[in-house]
């Protein structure tokens, strides 16, 4: 990660939390920003995480400009800009790593985590997306959860094991956090993405039937592979 991407994704965190101490109430949702989390595979930064009775939202924060697109199922997603065109890893699987995290550190089913994928910056999406991945109405998406899913007592307790369970927000923490990127990616044995044993697959269909890559085991939950080197 370069000091440039390394400010503009600040840039992006602080407009999401900006949002969010403005127009949230706070005596109900309760965010908590740049969580760190130890995992079983290294360490997971989470931009956001607001808990409340209706669920706990794992939010992943995106400042890019440039025409966006992708989907739900693919492993990278397309960035175009004038002259310009880049790729980027499918915001969903990042953040899914983000809520099984969350889900083994409290012991919380994930089905009471929420994934939002938030974009900032003079962004427009060419493809359609899925309802929780947005650049606008994203408090609006919050409030439309209404089914309850902890008690207070919950809620503060989740809230309480999040802030002292977490790394502190020092550079030392993310150094030693994108050290662990790297070496988790490239890693053969353990997914990247939920930390499920990888395995050796042949690809059965298409134009790559007959060569080996590396599969997550989890699949079909979870689709993260990687290219096999013989």
């Amino acid at each position: 990660m370069t000091l440039s991407n390394f400010i503009k994704g600040w840039v992006g965190e602080t407009l999401g939390a900006a949002a969010q101490w403005a127009l949230l109430d706070k005596s109900v949702y309760i965010p908590l920003n740049n969580v760190t989390l130890p995992t079983t595979n290294g360490t997971t930064q989470i931009d956001h995480v607001v808990v409340s009775r209706y669920g706990i939202f794992v939010i992943e924060a995106k400042n890019i400009d440039g025409w966006i697109f992708g989907d739900a199922k693919s492993r990278q997603w397309s960035i175009v800009k004038p002259g310009r065109k880049f790729r980027m890893q499918n915001p969903l699987d990042q953040n899914y790593r983000h809520v099984k995290a969350i889900a083994d550190f409290l012991k919380v089913e994930e089905q009471k985590l929420h994934s939002m994928v938030m974009f900032w910056g003079e962004c427009e999406f060419k493809t359609e997306m899925p309802s929780n991945v947005m650049s606008k109405g994203y408090i609006t998406y919050i409030k439309s959860f209404n089914a309850l899913l902890f008690s207070d007592e919950e809620v503060s307790a989740i809230v309480q094991a999040l802030r002292s369970g977490a790394l502190p927000k020092t550079w030392a923490t993310r150094k030693s956090h994108l050290e662990s990127l790297q070496a988790r990616h490239s890693s053969t044995t353990t997914c990247p993405k939920c930390a499920s044993p990888l395995v050796l697959r042949t690809a059965r269909n298409g134009a790559a039937a007959g060569s080996k890559f590396y599969g997550c085991s989890s699949y079909p939950k979870c689709r993260h592979t990687i290219p096999y080197a013989s």
